[in-house]
């Protein structure tokens, strides 16, 4: 990386793209940031700059390096590959660590105290947040060598498309009220049209949502 890509970073601000963190804190949460960031389209981490994009430093980069293997290595699952640089910037050491898009998604937390809820993250704007069990399964389906998805088209399908040519989106409960099916049904013919990509599917405000392509 060069000197003038890091400083473009700073300037930008945090995004869907770009982290910031002041200092190194546990491994899960050094993780979940790394889960966040493979399951969506990649990014980095700029540990030693604070949410105000002033320039702190790290304190011992060999100590932070691995940190972040074992987060890495340890706390996700499965592993998330990265690569680091170190930079100096205003005579202060950053340290910059990039993931890429996964190949393996999803990637889900390891805790150390280990629960029956599996924590899978995504990058939302400027955020980390929990992805929906609608957003697990199409990650499970959007890596780049996974088989294509072949569906039919019946009338629940054309009742859907029906609705939303007059209406903005639909959600998994819209669904299943509207055309009188579980819940479970619901929400896999949505993923199916989702992988087929007849429709898109959008996360916000902690509600999934479905739109026309």
């Amino acid at each position: 990386m060069y000197l003038v890509e890091l400083n473009e970073m700073i300037e930008g601000g945090e995004n869907d793209r770009v982290e910031f963190k002041r200092k190194f804190s546990s491994p899960e949460k050094i993780a979940k940031e790394m889960i966040a960031f493979a399951n969506s389209k990649g990014g980095s981490i700029l540990f030693g700059i604070d949410d105000d994009k002033s320039v702190v430093g790290v304190e011992s980069e060999k100590g932070e390096l691995e940190l972040i293997s074992t987060a890495a290595k340890f706390y996700c699952e499965p592993e998330v590959e990265f690569h680091t640089d170190i930079m100096l910037l205003k005579r202060k050491d950053i340290v910059v660590v990039s993931i890429e898009e996964s190949r393996k998604k999803p990637h889900r937390l390891v805790k150390d105290n280990e629960s029956d809820d599996i924590k899978v993250y995504i990058r939302l704007n400027d955020k980390s947040i929990l992805a929906s069990k609608e957003t697990m399964k199409i990650l499970r389906n959007s890596n780049h060598d996974s088989p294509p998805v072949k569906i039919s088209i019946g009338m629940i399908e054309k009742s859907l498309f029906d609705y939303l040519q007059l209406n903005e989106k639909i959600t998994v409960k819209g669904f299943k009220k509207l055309v009188n099916i579980s819940e479970r049904r619901a929400s896999r013919t949505l993923v199916n049209l989702v992988k087929a990509k007849v429709i898109r599917h959008h996360y916000f405000g902690n509600e999934d949502f479905f739109t026309l392509v």
